[in-house]
């Protein structure tokens, strides 16, 4: 949806969206699977650390690992029932990760009792990040960075803004809707409990235009005046990136290996802050995650709140699929992690589950011819990097001049050059491997 007038960034692509099908399917509860298998690395930084031992009962929304020092959050129990085992489980990549299985008892309900409160009218900055942190918050948008870290201002620096993420720029998914249909009470509190732990003097709700419903939900709870205003900006991908979202708000480019605090911006997910107002004033832990399930190959395809731990072959065998699977991301397919395993289970992070069948993949997975010089990548990266060029570095696995002379860490993946290359080349993939050697090489 193109509409002239709206603010939006430079460069980007427009693919299709996708949403059609799950933008008007309201949030429905998700049953407990027989057995629950919780990666102890849900999060960037240290796993977290077991606290319950094999064979102990365990109530929904107690602590079952704790957090491994600061950057770490610690894990919840998602159902009330017995820890089966600790052991290691498949993982998204394919490795095995350390994991605690949870067998939830027979007809035991969603609900969760609550625990100490943070109320937002007394407590403190830092109280307010140590409740985030006990809740085992992390960016709910896909990355599950631990919340409370990302919130955190350094010293000698100030936070004047606090952009909201409600982009949600990636094909498919629809969960960010949603949350802002369903659960604006909780966004708006969750907007006020960082603004306080911030010092930030205003918030911006960032909304696509294909989202209007979304928009004026949250206009319609606004005081004139007050610190919160909801911005409406152009549809295009990857227009919910951290850096495109403060160029077409603030008009404030983040230089190259900075975060958004260093030009006074912070940013955060619509469904992180939802948490944030719906567990912070109960005292309670994340122990469940709204998902888009959807794709070519689901029957009933919905929005569903989703217990953590939730194995994906239970999850596509509960919502139904057509014909032989292919191909199942977690997330969307631009930014998504194809899942290596219907054994794996769903995380903090885990946005949406994008199923397809094998004549849809076989489409979508066209033959590489060589690049043409064609500069269509070029056009279309948002970072203005020059993909084409590191593609070429990257086959000669020239990783140190990817990195010194072409600005490979900048690259986010977003997957736009891939996205328009009519060689189709996989670029994306190629930078991933690139940075995994530079940051080997990099390793003290």
């Amino acid at each position: 949806m193109k509409l002239p007038g709206l603010k939006t960034f430079r460069h980007g692509v427009h693919p299709p969206e996708q949403k059609s099908d799950t933008c008007n399917a309201p949030i429905r509860q998700f049953p407990f699977a027989p057995l629950l298998a919780l990666p102890l690395g849900q999060h960037l930084g240290r796993p977290s650390v077991p606290c319950a031992a094999e064979g102990t009962p365990v109530q929904r929304g107690q602590v079952i690992a704790e957090a491994d020092g600061d950057f770490s959050v610690p894990l919840h129990a998602p159902a009330t029932g017995r820890i089966r085992r600790i052991a290691p489980m498949p993982g998204i990549a394919g490795r095995m990760v350390p994991a605690i299985y949870l067998e939830p008892q027979p007809g035991s309900t969603q609900e969760v009792a609550d625990a100490t409160p943070c109320p937002l009218e007394t407590a403190t900055p830092d109280e307010i990040l140590a409740a985030i942190q006990a809740a085992g918050i992390v960016g709910l948008g896909g990355a599950a960075f631990p919340t409370h870290v990302k919130l955190r201002v350094p010293e000698g620096r100030v936070a004047d803004a606090l952009i909201v993420n409600g982009a949600e720029c990636e094909p498919y998914l629809t969960t960010d809707h949603r949350v802002m249909l369903e659960q604006r009470e909780d966004v708006l509190l969750g907007i006020r409990y960082v603004l306080k732990a911030t010092g930030a003097r205003r918030a911006i709700v960032a909304v696509e235009a294909n989202k209007p419903d979304a928009a004026a939900h949250l206009r319609a709870a606004l005081d004139p005046g007050g610190p919160v205003s909801v911005e409406v900006l152009g549809v295009k991908y990857p227009q919910g990136a951290e850096k495109m979202l403060i160029q077409a708000l603030l008009d404030r480019a983040v230089p190259p290996g900075e975060l958004p605090i260093a030009v006074g911006a912070l940013c955060i997910n619509v469904a992180t802050c939802a948490e944030i107002g719906r567990l912070l004033p109960r005292g309670r832990g994340i122990q469940e995650r709204i998902v888009t399930v959807t794709g070519p190959a689901v029957v009933r395809k919905g929005n569903y709140r989703v217990p953590i731990g939730t194995p994906l072959r239970f999850l596509l065998d509960h919502v139904g699929t057509q014909g032989e699977l292919s191909r199942v991301f977690l997330g969307g397919p631009m930014m998504g992690a194809a899942a290596s395993s219907l054994d794996i289970s769903l995380s903090k992070g885990t946005s949406g589950v994008v199923a397809f069948g094998t004549e849809d993949a076989r489409a979508s997975q066209p033959r590489s011819y060589p690049c043409i010089r064609c500069g269509y990548c070029v056009d279309a990266c948002p970072m203005f990097l020059n993909p084409a060029q590191l593609g070429l570095l990257a086959r000669n696995e020239a990783f140190d001049r990817m990195a010194d002379d072409h600005h490979l860490m900048d690259c986010f993946e977003c997957g736009c050059c891939s996205f328009v290359c009519p060689s189709h080349l996989p670029l994306v993939q190629s930078f991933r491997v690139a940075k995994a050697a530079v940051r080997k090489a990099n390793k003290p």
